[in-house]
């Protein structure tokens, strides 16, 4: 398994999985490493946009280089990895999660993987938009790890 974070980039789109999702700082649980640890014994390249070098004081707008960059770097692993699993954490709000969920749904449902706990305050709108676009969702990060291709 090999994990990339923002800024870095893959080369093969193939085998390459995104983890979009909750990310809210001091509030989600950092789900992204329990993904990479039970994934270490695959071959998967993991797409991982939590940043080691985050700084939240980066004004979020276009002008910021840093900020850009990362906004960037989300798109283009989302649009060029071969699943994306997506993860709302129901202590979070997580506006870009369900921008996320909308981008994908619309241009390639199939490669979307849902996880969205009870408690999400927005699971019915979740479930309405998997529902309508065929979208798997799953109980839980094992349960889902689970259905993945072994490679």
């Amino acid at each position: 398994m090999k994990e990339l974070k923002a800024p870095n980039f893959v080369s093969n789109k193939l085998a390459t999985i995104f983890l979009a999702g909750s990310i809210e700082m001091g509030v989600a649980e950092n789900w992204q490493e329990k993904v990479v640890r039970l994934l270490e014994k695959s071959r998967w390249t993991i797409l991982n946009p939590r940043r080691s070098d985050w700084d939240s004081s980066w004004e979020q707008k276009i002008s910021n280089e840093k900020f850009n960059e990362q906004v960037n770097w989300e798109l283009q692993g989302l649009e060029d990895s071969e699943w994306v699993l997506l993860y709302f954490d129901p202590n979070t709000k997580s506006p870009i999660t369900l921008l996320e969920l909308g981008l994908i749904a619309g241009l390639n449902p199939k490669k979307l993987l849902v996880i969205c706990p009870e408690g999400f305050y927005r699971k019915g709108n979740v479930d309405i938009v998997c529902d309508r676009y065929k979208i798997k969702q799953y109980d839980s990060i094992e349960s889902l790890i689970k259905c993945l291709p072994k490679i």
